[in-house]
């Protein structure tokens, strides 16, 4: 229905190739390889394997449509696939394994660090804190019900460490980390800036990890993105305070500055904002954004690894965004207020979702109710805005097609404010 970011184009007439091979990554190059010994008459969308049709899948409004058939097979994929090679992705904080699978995909393997009952330790600041794979799986669940549709697909697997990651890396340096423990399990622990040594190695039972498997996006070459700086980004200090902590009308600087000044951008940091804010997740300093779109498209959520780290406490300064602007998209808010009610609460549909996962349970029970309590905290804040400054000023029209069936409904609850 919408133009995507990554088109195939097969010229059969001309026998050229379906996709170009320049510049992308080896397991495009070796698809494309696999695809050049077919005849091309027999190569259809139907025929190309789920991460492909994926990545055709995304437009300029979301990742995946609401009804995408693709989705259920890939999150399979992740799950089922064999694994043909591992390597350490590069920079970031703490250990992320790229994933190689038979049908050349590639996924981003986040490791299990902590049990589900182990809350964040309250000496932790939000930039030490650990990376949790339950918290990659619960997220991508979360977006999917807010029906942003903005996190790849991320499922849950257990991997066994002997032959689906020492025996198939051909990275020297996380081989060589692997090891024995006196208690006969095979461990790991790689290079990283934090949690890479033995003393934080990552032991199995006695081989196997759990973990996420995170569905890469597009190659750069094909799908280049935009990193931008989040307006509400925290100092990341010991401790100093970012301007929005202390600058009551930070929000009437953003508004005035591009990207903000114009467009569904700043309605897209209060999606993201609602978001972090239902997971607990404050390590937000940048976001992602397909660069052939432009201005006028969805915030990428990637990276939701230090969400779900405390159950019982609620961290009201992730809401500052939305408190200090008063702005949010009908569609989100109309969203909201549906879970907040007993027959399609949050926590029930998060629990249903989550039982399809292979590491069920994914959350444990606390972290359910807590996602009840801070949505309620939500709408709480976006009544105080209504009641400030009116319901029409808080409340905007959606940008996205699909949602503007709802603006009917909104415009009748907007005369019932005035």
């Amino acid at each position: 229905q919408f133009p995507s970011i990554v088109k195939i184009k097969n010229k059969t007439k001309s026998r050229e190739h379906p996709i170009n091979p320049i510049s992308l990554q080896t397991h495009y190059v070796k698809f494309i390889n696999r695809l050049s010994s077919t005849h091309l008459r027999d190569v259809t969308a139907d025929s190309y394997p789920n991460w492909l049709r994926f990545h055709i899948g995304i437009n300029r409004y979301e990742l995946y449509s609401r009804h995408n058939s693709v989705l259920d097979a890939l999150l399979k994929d992740l799950v089922t696939q064999r694994i043909t090679s591992v390597a350490m992705k590069s920079g970031g904080t703490q250990l992320k394994l790229i994933m190689t699978f038979q049908n050349y995909g590639q996924a981003l393997f986040k490791p299990m660090k902590q049990t589900r009952e182990q809350e964040t330790p309250p000496d932790f600041f939000y930039f030490s804190d650990f990376e949790r794979h339950n918290a990659e799986i619960a997220a991508f669940h979360l977006d999917r019900i807010l029906d942003f549709r903005r996190v790849p697909p991320v499922a849950g697997r257990l991997v066994n460490m002997t032959r689906e990651i020492r025996d198939v890396t051909r990275d020297k340096k996380l081989w060589r980390t692997f090891f024995i423990s006196p208690a006969n399990n095979v461990c790991f622990y790689g290079e990283c800036s934090y949690y890479c040594s033995t003393e934080h190695a990552l032991c199995g039972r006695p081989d196997q990890i759990q973990g996420s498997l995170a569905a890469f996006l597009p190659d750069l070459a094909l799908a280049k993105r935009k990193t931008w700086r989040n307006p509400w980004r925290r100092s990341y200090h010991k401790r100093k305070k970012a301007e929005w902590e202390v600058d009551p009308d930070y929000c009437d600087e953003v508004k005035q500055t591009p990207p903000y000044d114009r467009g569904s951008r700043l309605l897209d940091i209060m999606d993201m904002t609602i978001f972090d804010f239902l997971m607990g997740n404050m390590d937000r300093h940048h976001y992602e954004t397909f660069e052939k779109f432009g201005n006028d498209t969805f915030i990428i959520h990637l990276d939701n690894g230090r969400g779900f780290g405390k159950h019982s406490h609620d961290e009201l300064s992730i809401l500052v965004p939305l408190s200090q602007c008063c702005r949010v998209r009908r569609s989100t808010h109309l969203r909201l207020q549906l879970l907040a009610k007993e027959e399609y609460q949050l926590s029930h549909l998060m629990e249903e979702s989550l039982v399809r996962d292979r590491l069920h349970p994914v959350l444990i029970q606390p972290h359910l109710e807590a996602m009840d309590r801070r949505l309620r905290l939500v709408l709480q804040v976006l009544a105080v805005c209504v009641e400030k400054e009116g319901y029409s000023n808080v409340v905007e029209v959606d940008d996205i097609p699909w949602a503007r069936g709802a603006r009917d409904t909104a415009t009748r609850r907007n005369a019932i404010h005035r």
